[in-house]
């Protein structure tokens, strides 16, 4: 598997793309969520790297966060069914047109504000990121999840 960054032009289209293919009929290939909810969960996902002040660290996992960081951003494919932090478990039906929606303008912004202004601040769980760690980690989270809805 290449792992793609999400700073680049041309991966930051095709992952647009491919969000875009989803509709609210498209259906899980595994997991819990609806596609709807998926969505949702990319989005707080976002909130991270694009969070303008520090986030408090989630114990217990950001004591073992520094063991599995480099797998949210290597050629290994993520595996299915792994754990969520409870923050980003969504399990409210959501609106599908207005989560897709926020979550291309999330994903824009990232892009947008590119490798200089996104992830000023470690994350939760995993401690600081170089740019390219982030650019890759949101990819490949985004990936994960399109892939589990066949997009």
């Amino acid at each position: 598997m290449e792992v793609k960054n999400l700073f680049e032009p041309a991966v930051y289209t095709e992952i647009t793309e491919r969000v875009n293919r989803l509709s609210p009929e498209s259906q899980r290939q595994w997991g819990k969520m609806t596609v709807s909810q998926m969505l949702a969960h990319c989005k707080e996902a976002f909130k991270v790297p694009l969070s303008e002040k520090r986030l408090p660290k989630l114990y217990p996992f950001a004591l073992i966060g520094w063991m599995v960081k480099n797998k949210l951003y290597n050629d290994t494919p993520w595996k299915q069914g792994l754990p969520t932090a409870p923050n980003f478990i969504i399990k409210d039906e959501r609106d599908f047109e207005s989560e897709k929606k926020q979550l291309l303008e999330l994903i824009k912004k990232f892009n947008e504000d590119g490798p200089a202004k996104v992830g000023l601040h470690p994350h939760p769980v995993f401690g600081k990121f170089t740019s390219e760690q982030w650019g890759k980690s949101m990819w490949k989270h985004l990936d994960h999840h399109l892939k589990q809805f066949g997009a």
